[in-house]
């Protein structure tokens, strides 16, 4: 590691009092940590690597490696310590998974026969629902970003193309755009074509367009949040066919706003990711309403499980909400 450190310093042409004053911390830390006296904390060395431009995972993986080594340096039975423990980290991230599943399962399993009966529902009535509640996710989103336009007032700027008086032209732009960015997914949908980054970037593209052209489409300039985005196309690809849908999609969601990777509309796209992978798995939308009590929940629940570093309760707010929206869906079509 402190090779790693030295030589991308030396490459960037800082001193090391440089990176001491850009880090805020003491310069003789710099050199202990070339010189291998003294050990980085996780979080210096997440700012070493964004000041540095040093991979994330590469440097984290020696600062590991280094704190295991100065553990258990040349024990005589070191080998066999760590493969017991390799062992032990993949059983408990198989018990982990296993046990989220298990507290969730009555509430999937009530989800997945509200689902198959949606499916069982005529063509004509199942294109009647989507469209409605296509409409409502449009503008239940746009009220959680602060638009002002009323449900009628959405549908009639989307279906018949008219102009509120009172309402800002990017109001009605958000609701454009919304609209023809579920469009947008839904073509990737028939194409079976998966979440990526082209496509992520593409979906943050269209529903800016007129809007903040300068930001769409583009991650903030910063190092360290397009690493995160590459770590999270990463875990991504590695769970898409290991996760239950509803569970994947929902910490999709949790991830995007943890890094915020967007100047704006972060809140969004989140929301419409989330949606992509549920539609493509045959679910509805999962809308979080709008309104002041919704978003003060809803916001709640988000920060609690970033300060918990615990997705479990978001996975159950989302399910919920998905339930919810499936009995909409299967109360439309009586009416």
């Amino acid at each position: 590691m402190r090779t790693l450190l030295k030589n991308a310093r030396e490459q960037k042409g800082f001193k090391t009092r440089e990176v001491a004053q850009l880090l805020g911390i003491d310069q003789a830390l710099i050199s202990k940590f070339e010189s291998g006296t003294r050990k980085p904390t996780k979080e210096q060395i997440s700012k070493l690597s964004q000041l540095l431009e040093i991979d994330f995972e590469t440097l984290m993986i020696a600062w590991l490696k280094e704190k295991i080594l100065y553990e258990i340096g040349d024990e005589e039975f070191a080998l066999k310590a760590l493969l017991l423990v390799e062992q032990e980290i993949q059983n408990n991230k198989r018990h982990n998974n296993a046990a989220v599943l298990s507290t969730v399962q009555n509430i999937l399993d009530e989800i997945e026969l509200l689902r198959q009966k949606i499916q069982s529902f005529q063509h004509f009535e199942l294109r009647r629902i989507s469209k409605i509640i296509e409409l409502e996710f449009i503008f239940e989103t746009n009220r959680l970003n602060g638009n002002s336009l009323t449900f009628q007032e959405t549908k009639a700027v989307i279906n018949d193309g008219i102009t509120i008086p009172g309402k800002s032209m990017q109001e009605h732009l958000e609701a454009v755009n919304l609209h023809e960015t579920i469009s947008y997914i839904k073509d990737l949908n028939q194409k079976k074509i998966p979440l990526n980054e082209k496509e992520f970037l593409t979906i943050h593209n269209l529903i800016l367009k007129g809007i903040k052209p300068k930001n769409a489409g583009k991650y903030k300039n910063d190092a360290l949040v397009i690493r995160e985005m590459n770590l999270f196309f990463n875990w991504f690809e590695t769970q898409k066919n290991n996760v239950h849908p509803i569970l994947l999609a929902s910490e999709t969601h949790l991830k995007i706003m943890t890094i915020n990777p967007f100047e704006n509309a972060t809140v969004q796209m989140a929301h419409l990711i989330m949606n992509w992978i549920l539609l493509q798995n045959d679910y509805v939308f999962a809308t979080i309403e709008g309104s002041e009590e919704n978003i003060t929940q809803y916001f709640a629940v988000l920060a609690e499980c970033q300060k918990m570093n615990n997705n479990s309760h978001f996975i159950n707010y989302i399910l919920q909400i998905e339930k919810a929206n499936l009995n909409r869906a299967i109360q439309l079509v009586s009416q």
